[in-house]
């Protein structure tokens, strides 16, 4: 595994929408893209998510799990849970949302914190074999963020068809690799 880019930090959340509880190596295997947003943000509102939207929409879920983080550093009185499912209801978000969990004595919640993020919208890309490949604060233009999405995809596919070639090679087939001679 190359080691050039970090694992990707857990995910702590107190609340899920659209899906059960969900941890980052459950989407081993498949890109992770993180949108990580406040229902109050403009820029949230207004490109991330939509972005992300179309990416759920654009790759296959095979390929590419949407996820979001509902991190809250302001207004937290306004952007309760039970806001937010209005929010994800009106907005038809239907991507698991995770909801960012609060710290004692702390404005900026706990995954915020953890990846050291400087605001909302952060865009994060998460490769198959669970890496650190993006962090993003800010908006990202589509065909960028489609481009690497893609390549992560398509990385992924290449060492697979690399593997699957050297098996063949070898002789190799589903029943198993035979020893040679």
């Amino acid at each position: 595994m190359n080691q050039e880019f970090p694992l990707a930090r857990p995910l702590h959340t107190s609340q899920w929408f659209n899906s059960p509880p969900l941890q980052l190596a459950d989407l081993r295997g498949r890109v992770v893209v993180l949108e990580v947003f406040q229902m109050l943000c403009p820029g949230c509102v207004s490109h991330a998510l939509p972005q992300a939207l179309e990416i759920a929409q654009t790759f296959a879920r095979d390929d590419v799990a949407v996820i979001g983080l509902h991190s809250v550093f302001e207004h937290h009185a306004a952007m309760t849970p039970v806001g937010l499912e209005a929010f994800l209801h009106e907005y038809r978000i239907g991507f698991p949302v995770g909801v960012d969990a609060v710290l004692p004595g702390s404005p900026t919640p706990a995954t915020m914190q953890a990846y050291a993020m400087q605001g909302t919208p952060t865009t994060i890309l998460i490769d198959r074999a669970g890496r650190l490949r993006l962090q993003h604060f800010g908006r990202l233009r589509d065909l960028a963020i489609g481009a690497q999405i893609a390549a992560l995809v398509g990385e992924s596919a290449a060492i697979a068809t690399a593997a699957a070639t050297a098996s063949a090679a070898a002789g190799c087939d589903d029943n198993g690799c035979p020893l040679p001679g």
